[in-house]
């Protein structure tokens, strides 16, 4: 079985300041660039069977610049709905919910472009990635890329070792990372994480 590769965008101006960063298509800040451009040797020698992106450009320039080419842009790997917290930083939440948490209170509804979305929504996303990549992970043929968001490839990481969403909060993933899933002995394992080349 072949390894999944999960790659978490280059740095924003948003993830720099912590905001919370849904569907707001922002632009990859100097520093994600650079990140980005990082990457490529890591993926130099190597030839994906597939790569998937978030349609959001922080990712899909993630993955050009890292020389991940053909990325086929998905939905499911958006970045979880921030809703009313969408822009809005962990402490700027706790001023007003002091033992707010993310994967225990979730987010409340927030306008047209940012309803919002549960752990099990976005659960259910990861889901369907994960049945869309399993049969070019079971030929064998080479990795899966996955370049996506933060908090999305925590859930998906959960997800994919068959624990709840909400344990996604042990993975703590950084901007412009390489993070490989694997098995041993058919059995879902982690190989490497927050791989910086």
């Amino acid at each position: 079985m072949s390894d999944l590769l999960l790659v978490r965008h280059g740095e924003t101006a948003w993830s720099a300041d912590g905001r919370h960063t849904g569907r707001t298509d922002v632009p990859l800040t100097a520093r994600g660039v650079e990140e980005a451009l990082s990457l490529a040797p890591y993926f130099q020698n190597r030839h994906p069977a597939l790569v998937l992106t978030s349609p959001l450009r922080r990712a899909v320039a993630t993955a050009e610049l890292a020389g991940l080419t053909g990325g086929l842009p998905d939905p499911d790997l958006l970045e979880w709905d921030y809703g009313g917290y969408e822009g809005v930083t962990t402490a700027e939440i706790r001023r007003t919910r002091p033992d707010w948490s993310l994967w225990a209170h979730g987010v409340p509804p927030g306008d047209a472009a940012h309803p919002g979305e549960s752990a099990a929504q976005v659960a259910a996303r990861a889901d369907r990635a994960l049945a869309r990549v399993a049969p070019v992970l079971a030929a064998d043929g080479g990795a899966v890329v996955l370049v996506a968001h933060g908090h999305f490839l925590r859930v998906l990481t959960a997800r994919y070792l068959r624990l709840g969403p909400e344990e996604g909060r042990l993975f703590l993933l950084r901007t412009g990372t390489v993070s490989v899933l694997s098995t041993e002995h058919g059995l879902p394992v982690i190989a490497g994480w927050n791989i910086s080349p």
